[in-house]
């Protein structure tokens, strides 16, 4: 299986198996897209990457990891999300978006931090508050309106962020979640609130369009979360799900034993779990690396993250290698061509 093979998701084709994975900018001034996105994102299109995920955007203004990122907390994010979906789409690529609200490790404005439990990320951060259900049907709910914008704005995939220690995450988690009622306590209950998430984004968000979840498969503690337990809280949502997208850690502060591809087995064994498409990710970097991984079966698709920051045209590499430069703008194409 090769990089430059196109993979069919849905009514979706993705051109290659390439994706950017959401990464925080921290640009955006009021949760509004601007130029710098504009440019951020269609030059990765530009570079041929075959799924492009635009950066974790808050579904409330609360619920931002900081005053920088972007929102879809209100129609009025539409326009500027719209522009880049479109050159986005000229170019060739198909594009999403990662809605999320950040929980205790917001650290946006002065808005009221909401958590599963009274229980702070760390010493850096302040003790959140603990969640009513009021306070958890309103995000519910936001997280559904972020999706009818997303759609409104024409994106191709609302992925919802499960992971890195963010409000879903901390739901899911032992380690963060100690409430006594249906969202706390049993496997079952802490996956109650990704999938009242799951099923309010749907109510807005295209059946005929991509849905996916990332998620953390271990939080690299004994006492948490583990690959096992995050197959077993997916395993009644697969059927809602198209794709799910696969990282470790962020729910507390663990050293993680980074090597290359360290995720890669994690991906796996979410894939065979649940009979699923997966996107593995984690210091993936070479093309070499990424059609070994490919090859073995263990994942669908590749995410490269600061890889694609370095260099926005890794994909033309991977089409020069494969004589494909027909698929490159001619002038470009030269670049890899004999004198």
């Amino acid at each position: 299986m090769k990089i430059t093979e196109s993979y069919q998701l849905k009514n979706l084709t993705l051109p290659n198996r390439l994706v950017m994975p959401p990464m925080c900018m921290y640009q955006a001034k009021d949760g509004f897209a601007d130029n710098f996105h504009f440019t951020h994102y269609t030059t990765t299109a530009f570079g041929k990457v075959g799924m492009i995920i635009i950066e974790a955007t808050g579904v409330t203004a609360g619920g931002r990891i900081s005053d920088g990122d972007l929102g879809l907390w209100d129609d009025k994010f539409i326009p500027a999300l719209k522009e880049i979906v479109d050159e986005v789409h000229r170019n060739g690529s198909k594009i999403g978006i990662q809605l999320i609200h950040a929980g205790r490790k917001s650290e946006a404005g002065s808005y009221r931090r909401l958590a599963p439990s009274a229980i702070a990320h760390s010493e850096r951060y302040a003790v959140p508050e603990e969640m009513t259900k009021e306070d958890i049907d309103e995000v519910i709910k936001a997280f559904g309106q972020a999706a009818r914008r997303a759609d409104e704005a024409g994106f191709d995939i609302v992925e919802i962020h499960g992971a890195h220690g963010y409000l879903i995450h901390e739901f899911m988690s032992p380690l963060s979640n100690l409430r006594k009622d249906t969202y706390g306590g049993s496997t079952e209950n802490r996956g109650r609130f990704l999938a009242e998430v799951i099923d309010e984004v749907k109510k807005y968000w295209p059946s005929e369009k991509v849905l996916q979840v990332r998620v953390s498969a271990s939080d690299w503690d004994e006492n948490g979360l583990d690959v096992h337990e995050v197959g077993n809280l997916l395993l009644p949502l697969k059927n809602k799900i198209d794709l799910v997208h696969v990282s470790s850690g962020g729910n507390v502060n663990r050293a993680i034993p980074l090597k290359p591809g360290y995720q890669v087995e994690f991906a796996h064994e979410i894939k065979q779990r649940l009979d699923l498409p997966v996107i593995a990710v984690g210091l993936i970097t070479s093309l070499d690396q990424v059609e070994e991984i490919l090859s073995s079966g263990k994942t669908d698709l590749v995410a490269l993250g600061r890889e694609l920051l370095r260099n926005p045209f890794w994909m033309f590499e991977a089409y020069a290698k494969d004589n494909q430069l027909d698929r490159l703008i001619s002038s470009y194409a030269r670049a890899y061509r004999e004198r």
